[in-house]
C-alpha cells in the first residue's frame, strides 16, 4: 500500500474531537499516511477574514484527499459582528467554506449513505401486519448535486438595476412581485446546467448498475419547478433510454418522499437530486438509521481526483466544550472508510465497516445517542461510553 498524505480539516467544535478518533481507527486498521492539517472555520473568519484561507487551498490542490471535521456557520449579522474589530468594515464576507470548497474544485458529486447496522436501537420500525413491529433493512445512496441549486451563492437584496429590470422581464415576477418596494426585495436563485446534471445522474446509474439495482429514484419537483427539476428529470429519463436500458427512472416529488421514506423506505435503493433537495432527503433517511451519528458523505470532483470525506452534523459547540467528549465518532469514522473506498482500499475498509457492525449488534458499549439520552455533561456517569471509548471498542474488534 502507497503511503499517501491526507489534509486534515477538523473545523470548529466537535469536528476538532470525532477526526482525532478517525484517524486512531484508520491507523489501527493499518492505514498509512502522513497527515497534514489545514486551516478552516470561524477561528480563521474571525481573525482573518477568512474561514477557508488560500493556504487551505493550496494544500487541498496539492494532496487531493481531505479528511473534514465540521464547521459553524452563523447569520449574517453574527458574522459581522464577531469579526476581528480591526477588520471590520473593511468589505470582508462571510461566505460557507464548505460550500466555497465544493465550488472552487468542483466537488460536485456528493454520496450520502444511509445503511441499517444491526442491532441499533435508534433504528426505524413500523407496525407490521400482525400487529407487531416491523424493522425494514434501509440501503439507500444519495446522490446530491452538490455545487448548483439554491447552494450557488447568486442571490441579492436589494438587486441593481440590471437585475431588477432582467427580473421584470419576466411575466410571473412583473405579476406578482412589482408591488414589492425594492430595498425589500431578497432573491436566491436555482440554477442547474446540463453539464453538471448529467455528472450527478450518471454517477447514479453507474452506481446502481454496480450494484444491480433496477431503477433509480429522481427526487426533485418538476411539476412546479419546471426548468430546472424538469431538466434533472428529462437527463435522467435520457440516459436510461439510451444507456441503461436495464435502469428505470422513478419520478417521486420531494414532498411526497418524506412521506414515503417512512412508511416503506426498503423500496428505495438509489436516489438524485439537487443541492436542497437531496441535503433535505439524506438527512431525512439518516434519521432512519439512527441519526447525524450515523451519517457520511463522501464529495468530489471524477476528473481531478479532488475528494473531501465529512460527516453530515454540525459543530455542535456546546457539546465541545464539555471536558469529556461524549459525541458519537462513528459517522467520521465511516466517511474515513468511505475516503478507503474511494481509495480502492477495499478490504481495509470492509474490516472497519465489520468492527463498527460488530460493536453496534452488541450493544455493550453505546453513545449517548443510542441510550436516547439527552446530551448533558454527565452521560458518561449513566452509563454512555465517551467520543473515545467508542472508538476504543471499535478498535478493540479491529
Amino acid at each position: 500500500m502507497l503511503k499517501r498524505t491526507i489534509v486534515t480539516l477538523p473545523g470548529d467544535g466537535i469536528g476538532k474531537v470525532v477526526l482525532e478518533e478517525a484517524i486512531r481507527v484508520l491507523d489501527a486498521a493499518g492505514f498509512e499516511a502522513e497527515y497534514v492539517e489545514g486551516d478552516i472555520g470561524w477561528e480563521f473568519w474571525c481573525k482573518e477574514g477568512n474561514p477557508l484561507p488560500d493556504r487551505t487551498i493550496a494544500l487541498l490542490k496539492k494532496h487531493k484527499l481531505a479528511l473534514f471535521g465540521a464547521i459553524t456557520s452563523k447569520p449574517k449579522d453574527k458574522t459581522a459582528a464577531e469579526l476581528a474589530p480591526e477588520l471590520q468594515g473593511k468589505g470582508f464576507t462571510y461566505y460557507s467554506p464548505i460550500v466555497t470548497m465544493r465550488q472552487h474544485f468542483d466537488l460536485d458529486i456528493c454520496m450520502r449513505p444511509c445503511q441499517t447496522l444491526p442491532g441499533n436501537p435508534l433504528n426505524f420500525i413500523r407496525r407490521a401486519k400482525d400487529g407487531g413491529v416491523d424493522e425494514p433493512v434501509i440501503d439507500v445512496m444519495i446522490f446530491r448535486q452538490n455545487t448548483e441549486g439554491l447552494y450557488g451563492g447568486v442571490e441579492w437584496t436589494n438587486p441593481g438595476d440590471q437585475v431588477y429590470d432582467a427580473l421584470m422581464s419576466h411575466p410571473k415576477f412583473k405579476q406578482n412581485f412589482a408591488w414589492c418596494p425594492r430595498p425589500e426585495l431578497a432573491v436566491s436563485t436555482r440554477i442547474f446546467t446540463k453539464k453538471y446534471t448529467t455528472r450527478i445522474v450518471r454517477a447514479a446509474f453507474e452506481y446502481a448498475h454496480k450494484r444491480g439495482f433496477s431503477k433509480i429514484t429522481v427526487c426533485e419537483k418538476p411539476n412546479v419547478i419546471r426548468e430546472t427539476s424538469g431538466m434533472m428529470l428529462k437527463v435522467a429519463q435520457e440516459m436510461s433510454k439510451n444507456e441503461f436500458p436495464h435502469i428505470w427512472v422513478e419520478d417521486v416529488n420531494i414532498d411526497a418522499m418524506t412521506m414515503w421514506l417512512t412508511k416503506n423506505p426498503e423500496n428505495y435503493n438509489v436516489i438524485v437530486a439537487g443541492n436542497m433537495f437531496g441535503d433535505i432527503v439524506s438527512d431525512a433517511f439518516a434519521g432512519l438509521i439512527g441519526g447525524l451519528g450515523f451519517a457520511t458523505s463522501a464529495q468530489f470532483n471524477p476528473e481531478s481526483g479532488i475528494g473531501v470525506f465529512e460527516p453530515t452534523h454540525g459543530s455542535a459547540p456546546k457539546y465541545a466544550s464539555y471536558d469529556t467528549s461524549i459525541v458519537n465518532p462513528i459517522a467520521m469514522i465511516l466517511s474515513a472508510v468511505m475516503m478507503l473506498e474511494h481509495l480502492n482500499e477495499m478490504e481495509m475498509a470492509a474490516k472497519i465497516r465489520k468492527a463498527v457492525a460488530e460493536v453496534v449488534a452488541e450493544g455493550k458499549v453505546r453513545a449517548y445517542d443510542m441510550l436516547k439520552m439527552k446530551g448533558s455533561p454527565d452521560v458518561v456517569k449513566q452509563g454512555a461510553a465517551s467520543t473515545r471509548q467508542m472508538a476504543d471498542a471499535i478498535i478493540a474488534k479491529l
